[in-house]
């Protein structure tokens, strides 16, 4: 698994965005190829739409996690509602290792100052300030090492 971790870090180097950069390192475990897994998380970089809101590295995560075990029955309470555990389950642990699940918190902005559609360029200085690499890595780490405790 740790080369998955590091896989999801280099994607996020070469100018992935922190979602799909997680989702592209494990998805051909769920029968998705690297482009399909780029499109699926796309949206949620920056924060949901770099809108700030929750980590885009945590939603990767999570979308993972409803790849692992979704529930894909409408009725399917139970399975829902698992689903729903392991979500709050990774949560906290994202949580209670970086301090927030929120980006703009993460990054130490006000949110109301960072809403742009515009992402920004990849420097030396845009990596030496952010801490999503961080994060990337955090939110690989906890994916794998739940699926070492699962499987």
């Amino acid at each position: 698994m740790e080369d998955r971790i590091e896989k999801a870090v280099t994607y996020f180097k070469s100018g992935y965005n922190c979602s799909q950069s997680v989702v592209a390192a494990f998805a051909d475990l769920y029968g998705f190829d690297k482009e399909q897994s780029l499109r699926m998380a796309a949206s949620f970089g920056g924060g949901i739409g770099r809108m700030r809101e929750t980590c885009g590295a945590a939603c990767g995560m999570f979308l993972l996690a409803g790849l692992e075990n979704g529930a894909v029955e409408a009725a399917d309470r139970q399975g829902k509602a698992a689903n729903y555990a392991l979500v709050q389950e990774l949560a906290e642990e994202f949580k209670k290792r970086n301090g927030s699940l929120i980006c703009a918190e993460l990054l130490g902005l006000r949110k109301s100052d960072t809403i742009s559609s515009n992402p920004e360029e990849r420097t030396t200085q845009y990596y030496a300030k952010r801490p999503c690499v961080k994060m990337v890595e955090e939110a690989a780490t906890i994916w794998a090492e739940y699926l070492q405790k699962e499987r």
